[in-house]
């Protein structure tokens, strides 16, 4: 279903959302999100974002390489099988994941405007799914900065990971909080 709400109103009332209903948002929807997202804002039309939505498969080997992870760092004599559990079950808040990166050139310029651009590409996508009465949660788990997570989903070394976008109908209500006034964070200069 597609509600159509005014920019502003997108902007202010999307929240983070960390309790969804267990549907997957269909591959339609997606398709549309991830299409929305090429109109980003993209230095020299690089196009730089890359999206991967997970299925079950690709799931279980990041779920299986943030148990590993949460294991090697977990303290002197905790209990390795619950916080490997608590690691993994992380990834399965929402129905729908999708992970986020920006192809990188190798110039240090290009690279982080890149990084940029997929960040608000990023943000388009959780904009749209709020526009179509989905819920959105911009996560960046230790996970996909480790060799073992990125192989999980097949991040290539010419990557950079931006956010793991978790989408789905929302199991909960968040109320809005309290935001800085327009003067603390803005200057006009002479």
């Amino acid at each position: 279903m597609f509600v159509s709400v005014e920019i502003d109103d997108a902007i202010r009332t999307r929240r983070t959302i960390k309790a969804f209903r267990r549907e997957p948002v269909d591959r339609g929807t997606l398709q549309g999100l991830l299409e929305l997202a090429r109109w980003a804002p993209n230095h020299h039309l690089t196009n730089p974002w890359r999206f991967r939505v997970l299925g079950p498969a690709s799931l279980m080997r990041l779920k299986r390489a943030a148990a590993e992870l949460a294991v090697a760092a977990m303290p002197e004599g905790a209990n390795a099988g619950a916080i490997g559990e608590a690691a993994a079950a992380k990834l399965d808040r929402a129905p729908t994941l999708i992970v986020c990166s920006a192809r990188q050139s190798g110039d240090p310029l290009q690279d982080e405007e890149d990084r940029y651009a997929t960040a608000c590409a990023a943000y388009v996508v959780l904009l749209g799914a709020h526009a179509r009465g989905l819920a959105g949660y911009w996560r960046t788990p230790a996970v996909l900065r480790t060799a073992a997570g990125r192989t999980a989903i097949g991040l290539g070394d010419d990557e950079a990971f931006v956010g793991l976008l978790h989408l789905g109908r929302a199991a909960q209500e968040v109320e809005t909080p309290a935001r800085d006034d327009l003067e603390s964070y803005v200057e006009f200069l002479e």
